[in-house]
C-alpha cells in the first residue's frame, strides 16, 4: 500500500500542471509524448528473455488499455469546460469498476470489497459534489468514464497476469506495456504530430515530468503495489489522489473549492481503506 500512496501525493500535481500548462495543445499528442517518454524510461531495462509470445501480446494489450486509452480520454477532458480539480473528481468511480472487474475475473463479488470502494467514492462525491450536474460539462464526464473504466482494467488484468505469468522481473518486461500504450496513442495523434516543433520550454518541461515522473515511474509503481495489495484495498486506492488532488488545486493552484467538504470526504475515504483491510483479514 505504501507504494499506492506514494504514488497518489505525486499525482495529486498532475492535474492543476495539465490544465495550466499544457492548455491549447492536442490532448492525444500529450498523451503520445507522456508514454512514449515512459517507455524511453523502461527500455534500457528491457529483458525480454522468459517472455512466451502470449506473454508479449497480454503486456502491450493491457498497456494500450489501462496507459493508452485511458490517456486519451483522460487528456481530452481538460479541452473540455471541466476544471482541474472536477477532472480529479470524476474519476472517483474507478474503485467501483475496480471492484467489478475483480470480481467478475475471478467470478465472485465480495461485499466487502464492493462496499469498502462504494464507501470510496461516497467519500469523494462529498469532496466534490458542491454544484447542479446540469452545470458540469457532460461530454468530459463521458470521457473521465471512459478513462476510468480502462484504467480500472488495466489493473485488474495486470494483478491476473502477474500472478500466472512467468517469474520476471517487473521493471524488465514494463516498457511492453508502455509500447502498447504508444501504439493505442499514435493514431489519435498522427494530425497533431507537426504542431510538435511549435512547443515552447514550459510545455517540453511540463511534459517531461508529466512523461518520465508521473507516467513513467509512477504507472511502473502502482501497478508494482497492485500486486502486493488485496483487491479490495487496491480499489480504495484509486481514490486515494482525490483529496490529495482537490487540496493541490485549491492551495496550490489556486482553484475554488470546500475544506470543509475536503475534510468529511478525506475521512470517509480513509474510513474505507479501514474496511478494506478488515474485510481482507476476515476472509483470510
Amino acid at each position: 500500500m505504501i507504494w499506492l500512496l506514494l504514488v497518489s501525493l505525486v499525482w495529486a500535481f498532475s492535474f492543476g500542471l495539465i490544465k495550466g500548462r499544457l492548455a491549447g495543445v492536442d490532448p492525444a499528442l500529450v498523451a503520445l509524448v507522456r508514454v512514449a517518454l515512459a517507455c524511453a524510461v523502461f527500455l534500457p531495462a528491457f529483458r525480454p528473455r522468459g517472455l512466451r509470445p502470449r506473454d508479449v501480446v497480454a503486456l502491450t494489450g493491457i498497456g494500450a488499455v489501462q496507459f493508452g486509452l485511458m490517456y486519451v480520454c483522460y487528456n481530452a477532458a481538460f479541452q473540455t469546460s471541466l476544471k482541474a480539480y472536477e477532472v480529479a473528481a470524476l474519476t472517483i468511480f474507478t474503485p467501483i469498476f475496480v471492484a467489478l472487474f475483480d470480481g467478475a475475473w475471478a467470478r465472485r463479488w465480495s461485499a466487502g470489497s464492493l462496499g469498502a470502494a462504494a464507501l470510496a467514492v461516497l467519500g469523494a462525491g462529498v469532496i466534490v459534489i458542491d454544484k447542479p450536474l446540469a452545470a458540469v460539462s457532460w461530454p468530459g464526464v463521458a470521457l473521465v468514464q471512459g478513462s476510468n473504466i480502462a484504467f480500472a482494467l488495466g489493473q485488474i488484468a495486470w494483478r491476473r497476469w502477474r500472478a500466472g505469468g512467468p517469474a520476471v522481473r517487473e521493471a524488465e518486461v514494463f516498457a511492453l506495456p508502455y509500447f502498447g500504450a504508444v501504439l493505442a496513442t499514435l493514431p489519435f495523434a498522427a494530425p497533431a504530430l507537426g504542431a510538435l516543433p511549435a512547443l515552447t520550454t514550459s510545455h517540453w518541461t511540463t511534459l517531461a515530468y508529466l512523461g518520465v515522473i508521473a507516467s513513467g515511474g509512477c504507472f511502473f509503481l502502482w501497478n508494482f503495489g497492485a500486486t502486493r495489495t488485496t483487491p479490495a484495498s487496491l480499489a480504495v486506492a484509486n481514490n486515494i489522489k482525490i483529496p490529495l488532488s482537490v487540496a493541490c488545486s485549491i492551495w496550490v493552484f489556486g482553484e475554488s473549492g470546500d475544506a470543509r467538504r475536503l475534510l468529511i470526504g478525506g475521512l470517509a475515504i480513509v474510513g474505507a481503506g479501514w474496511l478494506a483491510e478488515w474485510t481482507s483479514r476476515r476472509g483470510r
